[in-house]
């Protein structure tokens, strides 16, 4: 569901913590998603503003997110002219979905100058504009509109900004007369389709226009569900939604969204990569198996060559000849090159048979070798489901090193010796580390460990390696790491996951096996269901910078 102007009217009320703020850094998540932090009467706080066409959003974020490693132009220009400058109002343009941040800076010279922002977040025309406030210059725009584009509405720097041009509806907030045979959405301002039908179910039940626009509006609380959300909660949908404050849940909501949309910006070529290698995989492996099943066939091009040497002199050059076997006393029918001699053709059944027969282990070589290369990339395809941007960069590198991925020259140099961002846990004084990709696990297994640490990993699945560090594992920590060996892995949608847990000096690496692949010796089961709030909560709570 895309924004509207009434939930960015309860948005916009929930922002005005952020007046008399001094905004801090200003920093790209992505080239169309930006973070300010702001320091002011309500504590520090993070604003984060996204333009992307799909995914257009704007909310207080409570996590601390990956950010691109170089600032883009427009970013420079925020850095440059209200970075240390301070938020006066926060304004929204009637009931468009359009903030208006009212900032006052200082230009080279330490002279005051006041500054607009403006966020326009309206799907494909979303945009983030900053202005002189004296008379509304562009000084720059995140997306640039030249006059060719769009005659009507020029953002370009230098132009004057002017707001959309605006429908004539009638205001939520004043009497109005409605049509509840058609969409509000033509009616009222602010109105999107899913906020029309919730309107008009709640109408029909007996409620009033003028008390749904006052809760919607006064209200602190995003109802989600699995489809839509909203800040007013959403009857007519008959179906439960979890309920957050406003911020906390748009965090929620978006997370998971940001996430992918990351990824795919910084990490996007391994995600094709792998899928690539692994269709190259599976389409080799019945190939493979096909020549297995016609080579071990291979004893009758012996018994072929045999007869027809022994009928050589009685053969005439035919494309089939018809001749006894020794032993069974049966008639073989043998096809023939009637290019070559009887002698020749016996030849080429023996050569035939001796490549038959030697090919048989080195198809059965490549044959396990393929099946355990698309066991390998079918792993990392479900660490890419469940990993940061960071996570996979670290699969890049493994990739790099196992010659599928060219090296990314003009990424930035990585500090020597780093080591891999795995998930670190402090939760009633032990320490718990979660691996999401093949060099985190080895790093986990191999480095971190020692021999009375507890070892987890879920069963019979692809997943996370977990290590608790303890003095004495209690109930509830072993419970914790197995939830989460279970949640980082293709099994976090099932109940009742199996995950093996032993000490690690029962465990054994496995010499030429894949990264991060270990057996052991003994262990113990415990199967656990994965809870995604425990989980998040746990993370959110509990995790080590």
């Amino acid at each position: 569901m895309a924004l509207d102007g009434m939930m960015l009217a309860g948005i916009a009320g929930n922002l005005q913590k952020l007046e008399k703020a001094k905004i801090g850094k200003i920093q790209n998540l992505s080239d169309e998603e930006i973070m300010f932090s702001t320091h002011g009467p309500a504590g520090s706080q993070k604003l984060l503003i996204n333009v992307h066409s799909n995914t257009n959003r704007l909310y207080l974020s409570g996590r601390q997110p990956e950010f691109l490693p170089s600032p883009t132009n427009f970013v420079m220009v925020l850095r440059k002219h209200i970075s240390q400058g301070i938020i006066q109002s926060i304004e929204q343009a009637g009931f468009d979905r359009i903030l208006k941040f009212s900032i006052a800076g200082h230009n080279e010279l330490g002279d005051a100058v006041n500054y607009n922002l403006y966020a326009e977040l309206m799907g494909k025309y979303a945009n983030l504009i900053l202005t002189k406030a004296e008379d509304d210059t562009i000084i720059d725009c995140l997306k640039r509109i030249p006059v060719y584009e769009n005659s009507k509405r020029l953002l370009h720097p230098g132009a004057k900004y002017d707001l959309p041009p605006k429908e004539i509806k009638q205001d939520p907030r004043k009497d109005v007369q409605l049509d509840l045979e058609s969409s509000l959405v033509k009616q009222v301002e602010g109105f999107s389709p899913l906020l029309s039908r919730e309107y008009i179910f709640r109408m029909h039940q007996g409620e009033t226009f003028e008390d749904i626009t006052k809760t919607l509006l006064t209200s602190n609380k995003l109802y989600v569900y699995k489809k839509d959300y909203h800040i007013i909660e959403l009857k007519h949908l008959d179906e439960k939604g979890r309920e957050f404050e406003i911020m906390d849940g748009l965090d929620h909501l978006y997370a998971q969204n940001e996430q992918k949309i990351r990824i795919q910006q910084q990490a996007g070529d391994v995600f094709k990569a792998v899928d690539k290698e692994l269709r190259r995989l599976e389409k080799k492996l019945p190939k493979l198996e096909s020549s297995l099943h016609d080579s071990q066939d291979y004893e009758k091009y012996r018994v072929w060559g045999d007869l027809i040497f022994a009928y050589m002199y009685q053969i005439e050059r035919e494309p089939f000849v018809v001749l006894q076997d020794f032993d069974t006393g049966e008639d073989v029918k043998i096809p023939m090159d009637i290019r070559y001699d009887a002698k020749t053709n016996a030849n080429l059944y023996y050569k035939k048979y001796r490549k038959a027969k030697r090919s048989l282990d080195i198809l059965q070589e490549q044959i396990d070798q393929c099946r355990q290369d698309i066991e390998y990339y079918r792993q990392l395809q479900e660490q890419l489901k469940h990993c940061l941007a960071e996570d996979a960069l670290e699969i890049r590198q493994e990739l790099v090193k196992n010659r599928i991925l060219r090296q990314d020259k003009t990424s930035v140099r990585k500090k020597k010796n780093q080591n891999p961002h795995v998930l670190h846990l402090m939760v009633d004084g032990a320490d718990i580390y979660v691996g999401k990709n093949n060099l985190q696990n080895q790093y986990i297994t191999h480095k971190l460990s020692r021999k009375e640490d507890l070892w987890f990993h879920v069963k019979d699945y692809h997943g996370s390696h977990v290590l608790l560090k303890c003095q004495e594992p209690t109930e509830h920590l072993i419970r914790l790491c197995a939830m989460l060996a279970a949640w980082f892995s293709k099994g976090r949608d099932s109940s009742s996951v199996p995950v093996d847990y032993t000490t690690v000096s029962n465990l054994k690496k496995v010499p030429g096996s894949k990264i991060g692949f270990v057996t052991m010796k003994s262990y113990k089961t415990i199967y656990i269901d994965p809870d995604a709030a425990i989980i998040e909560e746990t993370i959110k709570t509990c995790r080590k910078k």
